[in-house]
């Protein structure tokens, strides 16, 4: 499998550059060197069934995108791969010859507008899932299937738990038998000498046990589990403490310092994204060093509500319509021109 390392032993690396925060000028002391690159395969590679597109290593720190995918990309207009064509000089770690002739006017269109755009709203839906979370938070006790039951008594219903308190039953000593016709619903039954399976065979069962029940038997009362809120819960309890084994400490300390329970890291990007998308329509160019650094670290650091920011971004957003639809660039990359690029920058590198 190829790996960034034999990329760099081999010399395939025709580009490589910090991209990410301490491009944008955002970093803090904290902050991570990310790393992004463009490598060229040897033609037995290029030509072979083992073709790669772009390799990383398993923090995702690093990736490199071998020279047609980064084109392609390009031509896509994708943000974190245009942002490559203008990167401040203090970022570029290496650059060979064949990559100025990849000239920025020729990917620059009014795709960005959607790409560009896209991307930011996706960070803002990021932002809004880690304040559902944070919100509501799951208890690291894992409910079960007995706390999804309930019983019907006449013309009450009560939980199961408390059912079972107040008759000093065991939840091992009852019998379920299904009712016909009524889903998740069973007739419940109580024995000492009886040998029933109980609600649930063990702590951790997903599901209800049915039982044999004699037919001399009366039901003590109505069973209904609800199975439907009991798969909810399961799916919550597993994406939430999968979140919380995964999460990024330091961001969610920094969330639950400012307070406002959202990740004003990802809305931070939000702005930038769409910044960024608005000065590519006023200027022809991407600025990747941010000269509104203050505003984004203040929204890094909580200073704004995070209703007022959404707000504030989708009026942003709708004035891009405007800007894009009077700007002088192209409607997109002229797939031709790129095609004959590709293949220039090929065959002057394998000369």
């Amino acid at each position: 499998m190829l790996t960034i390392e034999y990329i760099k032993e081999n010399g395939w690396l025709i580009f490589e550059a910090i991209v990410g925060s301490k491009a944008y000028g955002l970093d803090t002391a904290k902050s991570d060197t990310d790393i992004r690159g463009v490598f060229v395969l040897p033609k037995e590679l290029f030509y072979s069934l083992e073709y790669t597109p772009q390799v990383s290593n398993e923090s995702n720190d690093i990736v490199y995108y071998e020279l047609k995918r980064f084109i392609e990309l390009l031509s896509k207009n994708n943000p974190n791969i245009m942002e490559l064509l203008n990167m401040p000089e203090k970022c570029v770690l290496q650059k060979h010859e064949i990559m100025n002739r990849v000239n920025p006017e020729m990917f620059l269109s009014r795709l960005c507008e959607q790409t560009f755009a896209n991307y930011a709203y996706t960070q803002i839906k990021k932002a809004y899932g880690l304040e559902k979370k944070i919100v509501n938070p799951v208890e690291k006790e894992r409910k079960s299937v007995l706390d999804f039951c309930f019983v019907h008594l006449g013309k009450e219903t009560v939980p199961l738990q408390k059912f079972l308190m107040d008759k000093e039953f065991k939840q091992e000593k009852m019998g379920l038998a299904a009712i016909p016709h009524l889903r998740d619903c069973y007739n419940l039954y109580y024995s000492v000498e009886h040998p029933y399976s109980g609600v649930i065979r063990k702590e951790e069962a997903n599901d209800v046990c049915l039982s044999s029940i004699p037919k001399e038997e009366s039901p003590v009362g109505l069973l209904y589990f609800n199975k439907d809120g009991y798969s909810v819960y399961c799916k919550r309890y597993k994406e939430y403490w999968e979140w919380v084994a995964k999460r990024n400490e330091e961001r969610y300390n920094t969330t639950m310092s400012h307070g406002k329970n959202y990740d004003s890291k990802n809305m931070m990007h939000v702005f930038r994204l769409l910044l960024t998308a608005k000065e590519i329509a006023t200027e022809g160019k991407i600025n990747v060093w941010r000269k509104d650094r203050d505003f984004l670290l203040d929204i890094k650091q909580g200073k704004y509500e995070y209703d007022d920011l959404v707000a504030q971004a989708e009026v942003l957003k709708n004035e891009l319509n405007a800007l894009y639809a009077k700007s002088e660039l192209r409607g997109e990359p002229d797939m031709k021109e790129v095609n004959r690029l590709l293949i220039e920058m090929r065959e002057l590198y394998y000369g």
